[in-house]
Order: C-alpha cells, then sequence, then structure tokens
C-alpha cells in the first residue's frame, strides 16, 4: 500500500468516528475553490509550523491548496490527542471563526502546506454571497461544533464532584452557550487526583477550571470563566454601532438578525446566555414550522449562529450597567460591567425577566444546591431514578415536568392554583395528564426547605391552601417556575418609562408620547425600543418575542434614517 492511499485510509478511519461525516468534512471541488479566491489570500507554512493554536484567537477559515494539516486536541492538563488529518480541497474551521473566537484545537503543518486564508469579515461575506457553497460550509461548521461538544473536545476542564453546586452551574452555563468542555471527577479520574493534590482545593473552591494554556480558576464566576476562555470581549475599537441590543433571548435574536441581515452594524449584549428563558426549554411544540418540537437550546442556538454570520458582535456574558439617553455626539453610551462603553445610534430592550423567588425561608441557602430555575440535560442528570418536586402552572413548568418524567421516579407537581386552564395550552395539559409518573397537587404551597449537613436539599414540605393538610417528602432536587420579574434595573434614571410592574410602556401607552407619532414599539425616548417580555402588554411567548424582535426592525430604519437627515 502507498503512502497516499495509507494517508486516505487512515483519514477515512477518522472521519468515521464523527456523525454525518461527509457533510462535517466535505471535499471542496476545484472550481468551488476558484470561487473561494476572491474572499482570501495565499499562506505558505513550512513543516510543524502551527496555522491555528488552542486559546489563541483564530485568523479565520483555511482552505488547504496543498500538504497536510494535523487536527489535535490540547487540554491545559497538556494531554494531546489527535482529531483527524485534512488535506487538499479540506477547509480548516468551526463556528469560533465566524467572530474570530479562540481555536478549541491546534492545527499543525504536516510537510509544506500552501493554503487560501479567509478572515471572520471575509468568511461571513462569502456565507451570503455564495448560497448554495456558502450553505454546506455552514452545515460543516455546525456540525463541527456540535462534534466537538459531544464529544468534550476542546474548551476548559472541569475537575470536581459531578453532584457539586459549582460544576452544575458552570457546566449549565457552559452547555447553555454552546462551549465544549469536559468534567474530570476526582473520585475516578487519576489526572483529577493529581491537580487537586497540587492546589488542595477546599469545597468552596470547587469546581477547578484548567483552561487550555494551563491557567487553574477556582469555582470562578460565569464572568471570569468567559473572559478566561475568550468567549467576550468589549466593544470593537471604539465603534459606533447602529443599534444596541441588551438582551440575548428569542426577541434580542430576532432583532439581531434581522437587522444585521438588513445592513445594520449590530451589538448584543447579555449577561449569561443566548437564548433567555426559552433557552432552558426542554421542548417547544407550538412554534410555527416545527411539528415535532424543537428544544429552546436548538432553536436559540441556530438563531445565534444565524446573527453571527450576518456579522451581529454578541458579548456574552456582559451586563449593562446603565443606560445614558442624553445623547451626546448623538449616540446613546450603555455602562458595561467590564469597565467599557458601548456606543450607538439606537438601543432595543430585550433584557427579558429574571426567575422569580417565592417567599420560602431559606430559599437562597439552596439555590444551586437543590432548587433549580431551570431544566437542562445537567440537572435531568443529577434526578435520575429520584422523585423531585416542581412548582409552576405556566408552559414553561409543563414542558420541565414532561422532560423531567422521563428522567425521574416520581415529578410532584405543586400548583398554587386550582387548575392549569388558565396558564397552560392544552396539549401540555393533555400530555402531563397522560405520564404516568406526573402527580398533580392543586391548591398548594411549599413551606419549608430542608438540608443535610453539607447545605445540600433533602427534604421539602407543603400545605393545601383550602385546609390544615400538611405533607413532606424527602425531595433532593426541586424545580421552581413561578413566573419572572423584568430586568429593568439598568434603566434607572435614563427616561424610560415603566408600567407599576416594573416592564417598558411603548408606543401610545406611555404619556411622554402623547401627541406625537411614534412607533408601537418605541418607549418614552426616541431611539429606544423595547421587545419581548420586558415590554409591557407583551403576549409572554416564544413566538410572540420572534415577531415583535423582527417588528422593530422597520422603525430602527425608520428612525435612523430620520437621524442621518441634515437639518432644515
Amino acid at each position: 500500500m502507498g503512502q497516499d492511499e495509507s494517508q486516505r485510509t487512515d483519514r477515512s478511519a477518522q472521519i468515521a468516528r464523527f456523525s454525518r461525516p461527509e457533510q462535517t468534512f466535505p471535499t471542496l471541488t476545484a472550481a468551488e475553490i476558484e470561487r473561494l479566491r476572491l474572499f482570501g489570500e495565499l499562506r505558505t507554512y513550512r513543516h510543524g509550523e502551527l496555522l491555528f493554536e488552542t486559546g489563541k484567537r483564530g485568523p479565520g477559515m483555511f482552505v488547504v491548496l496543498s500538504g497536510h494539516v494535523a487536527i489535535t486536541e490540547r487540554d491545559g492538563l497538556g494531554h494531546v490527542t489527535p482529531v483527524i488529518d485534512q488535506g487538499p480541497g479540506q477547509f480548516l474551521a468551526e463556528l469560533g471563526q465566524l467572530s474570530g473566537r479562540p481555536a478549541l484545537v491546534d492545527g499543525r503543518a504536516e510537510g509544506d502546506v500552501e493554503v487560501l486564508l479567509i478572515p471572520p469579515d471575509r468568511l461571513r461575506s462569502l456565507l451570503v454571497a455564495e448560497a448554495d457553497l456558502g450553505e454546506r460550509i455552514m452545515r460543516a461548521l455546525i456540525l463541527r461544533r456540535v462534534n466537538l461538544i459531544q464529544g468534550g473536545v476542546g474548551g476548559p476542564v472541569l475537575i470536581g464532584p459531578s453532584n457539586s453546586a459549582g460544576v452544575v452551574r458552570l457546566q449549565g452555563f457552559l452547555t447553555r452557550n454552546g462551549q465544549p468542555h469536559h468534567l474530570l471527577d476526582p473520585d475516578s479520574e487519576h489526572d483529577a487526583a493529581e491537580v487537586i493534590a497540587r492546589y488542595s482545593p477546599k469545597p468552596e473552591d470547587w469546581p477547578l477550571v484548567v483552561t487550555a494554556d494551563g491557567t487553574v480558576l477556582r469555582n470562578p464566576s460565569e464572568i471570569e470563566l468567559g473572559r478566561a476562555i475568550g468567549m467576550i470581549g468589549g466593544p470593537k475599537n471604539d465603534r459606533i454601532y447602529d443599534v444596541a441590543i441588551v438582551g440575548c433571548g428569542p426577541a434580542g435574536l430576532a432583532t439581531a438578525v434581522y437587522a444585521a441581515s438588513e445592513g445594520l452594524s449590530v451589538a448584543v449584549v447579555d449577561t449569561r446566555a443566548f437564548g433567555g428563558q426559552a433557552g432552558a426549554s426542554a421542548r417547544i411544540e407550538n412554534y410555527l414550522g416545527f411539528p415535532t418540537g424543537i428544544s429552546g437550546q436548538a432553536l436559540a442556538g441556530r438563531a445565534f449562529t444565524q446573527a453571527q454570520k450576518f456579522g451581529a458582535d454578541i458579548m456574552i456574558p456582559m451586563s449593562v450597567k446603565s443606560l445614558d439617553c442624553s445623547r451626546a455626539g448623538g449616540t446613546f453610551a450603555l455602562a458595561l460591567d467590564c469597565g467599557d462603553t458601548l456606543r450607538s445610534r439606537a438601543v432595543v430592550v430585550a433584557s427579558g425577566a429574571r426567575y422569580r423567588r417565592p417567599q420560602i425561608e431559606n430559599l437562597d441557602k439552596f439555590e444551586g444546591r437543590g432548587v433549580w430555575y431551570w431544566a437542562s440535560p445537567v440537572e435531568a442528570r443529577l434526578c435520575s431514578g429520584d422523585e423531585v418536586a416542581l412548582v409552576g402552572a405556566g408552559n414553561s413548568a409543563g414542558q420541565a415536568a414532561v422532560f423531567l418524567s422521563g428522567h425521574a421516579k416520581r415529578v410532584l407537581m405543586i400548583i398554587r392554583g386550582g387548575g392549569l386552564g388558565a396558564s397552560m395550552s392544552r396539549y401540555l395539559i393533555e400530555r402531563i395528564e397522560a405520564t404516568p409518573n406526573i402527580e398533580l397537587l392543586f391548591n398548594t404551597e411549599i413551606t419549608a426547605l430542608e438540608g443535610d449537613d453539607t447545605a445540600l436539599l433533602r427534604r421539602i414540605r407543603w400545605k393545601s391552601r383550602l385546609s390544615s393538610d400538611e405533607d413532606s417528602a424527602e425531595i433532593r432536587n426541586l424545580f421552581l417556575f413561578v413566573g419572572a420579574d423584568p430586568a429593568t434595573g439598568w434603566l434607572d434614571g435614563c427616561g424610560v418609562t415603566l408600567d407599576r410592574g416594573g416592564f417598558v410602556v411603548t408606543g401610545a401607552q406611555s404619556e411622554q408620547n402623547l401627541g406625537r407619532l411614534v412607533a408601537p414599539l418605541e418607549t418614552s425616548v426616541p431611539g429606544v425600543y423595547a421587545v419581548g417580555d420586558v415590554r409591557s402588554g407583551s403576549v409572554k411567548r416564544v413566538g410572540g418575542a420572534i415577531g415583535e424582535g423582527a417588528q422593530v426592525v422597520a422603525s430602527l430604519h425608520g428612525y435612523l434614517g430620520d437621524a442621518a437627515k441634515p437639518a432644515l
């Protein structure tokens, strides 16, 4: 067997390990490569040189013209694992290169290599200009990220007990943001035990997080971790954007996709993850176009990728501390928690709502230690074979109950009112009633939570609102879906009118708008708009939020066009 034939055999074996391999690693024809030359520049690398390096910002997508490139995984513990070898006609990139994020793997030249390098901005132009070819490339980028996540390839290493609050918190954060990572449990992993012996963590240090360059973080916050792995950065080069969108839920993502696709420069800021509360939904079955249903994570992930494809700058996790509406220099100023200022000509408030905390004594003591405000596969893993409790009567609660019933022995659904019909879709009610391990307790509320010596939840107590009956059960995981309060504190002092509940008032509802022609989604401050759950009077459904996000773009065009006209 010749060397070339041997390489082809080895590569075929490597590709076979991936799902949908022919779509994940397509080979471009000579004619297709010629079309790509318009978007890139020629580069050469000698044997052993790195084209891109784990943890460092990738320069874009490489198209291999001659030679071979070895793709390997290298984690912060010093392990190097072969991933795949790519040769002529192959392209090297994954989703992170749409926005110049740090590389998740190493790419090293095997022999002399000639490539076509397409930087992120030109890559996005390519995806739009070359529809058929762009579709193939985009599909491959998405599948590669999916394979990295499923295989635990790239990203940080989390070290700690799998059921510790810190591990669950950071795994949820990374999973919600589509970030590859893997977990080492010190009880079973030799490498984890070595790191622990070196750093001697205290219980409050769990988990240790090892980044690609070997840096070890002790139970970092989401923002600390996001910065350490290169997820976020401040505004680019003091750039002034056409529109700043605060919130990356369905409404904010829809605004970003439609605004960026129509040529507006867009910045999106979110404090935790793309998708908002909808992103934590186990399954959405009443959204147009998905008759078999789709998870909130999958729906939001597609929109997140789509927004990046059209050039939106998305900053997660990043918080807006305040909004200055004085419009000095013709722009709004958003103060960010990193100390930078984001400037834009218009602002869309899509900050949604924060999970409401019921009045239960010691509730904060058990948050992240048995009390959860969403139900993802991370939390479901902790519930396997156990009895769990869930409080709530809306669609999110119903979706979570059905999802958890596939993992838990029994789901005790606690409802303060006397039924579900007023707040839950009929299809969900029927599914809950048909699920044998979901038990409904109406006119009931939780009265107390009890823990063990390690401060983990172990028992809940509840009582009937119609009698003096009380009961309790050994419950280690409690899920709360009792609504949310609007996330509008950052608007204090900027002149945007809120209703009594703290939601943003828009259109003719606002007294400040009386006597002037305003768009339905415009607030009391010209140039500031509100969409989705944060808006007073909104429908509070995924479809409604996405519709408002699309609708507001026409108003943005009108406002920006008027602002650009010279004064008469």
